[in-house]
């Protein structure tokens, strides 16, 4: 069985709810900026302290490792031996062009007297392959890299294997 109420109450009671509705819909607007700037609030506030937190390594991350405490080891006793500039003339299609080469070899301690007593013999090696080397061949960007290695493999067969480390380029001038 179904009760009807009179229209009188009916009219009332929708007033009512009527006004009710139109307060929560004009207080939702001001809740929801409220709840929406205390979020940015407290997540900027714990976006601090946990940067804070792991700077002072307060807390340690499982994924970031921990920096070693080992020392770090010595350097090996190297030494260097200064080759004489070399100035090659760059033959009759360059007319009066030059190439000024200065270098140093990098050996380890204990061969330094035997390189340096060979240093006739590599400046003679490096005077030839230079020498014979074309120009425009020179002249290219990636040649220093090629030059380089091929006069080291030259340099440490004169001087005998393990004896010479590296060439070190200082001058490598176009004139």
């Amino acid at each position: 069985m179904l009760i009807r109420k009179p229209q009188a109450e009916a009219g009332v009671s929708d007033l009512s709810a009527g006004s009710e509705m139109l307060q929560s819909s004009e207080a939702s607007p001001r809740r929801a900026w409220r709840a929406i700037l205390i979020s940015l609030v407290l997540a900027l506030l714990s976006g601090a302290g946990g940067f804070y937190a792991s700077r002072a390594g307060l807390v340690t991350l499982p994924f970031i490792a921990a920096p070693d405490a080992s020392p770090v080891p010595a350097l090996p006793s190297i030494a260097y031996v200064q080759i004489p500039a070399i100035i090659i003339s760059l033959g009759p299609a360059a007319t009066g062009r030059h190439l000024k080469f200065s270098a140093q070899l990098e050996t380890e301690t204990r061969h330094q007297e035997e390189v340096s007593l060979l240093l006739p013999r590599i400046v003679d090696v490096l005077n030839s392959y230079l020498r014979a080397v074309e120009p425009r061949e020179l002249e290219d960007a990636g040649a220093i890299t090629r030059l380089r290695g091929q006069m080291l493999r030259r340099i440490q067969i004169v001087t005998g294997e393990g004896r010479v480390r590296d060439l070190l380029i200082a001058e490598f001038v176009l004139n």
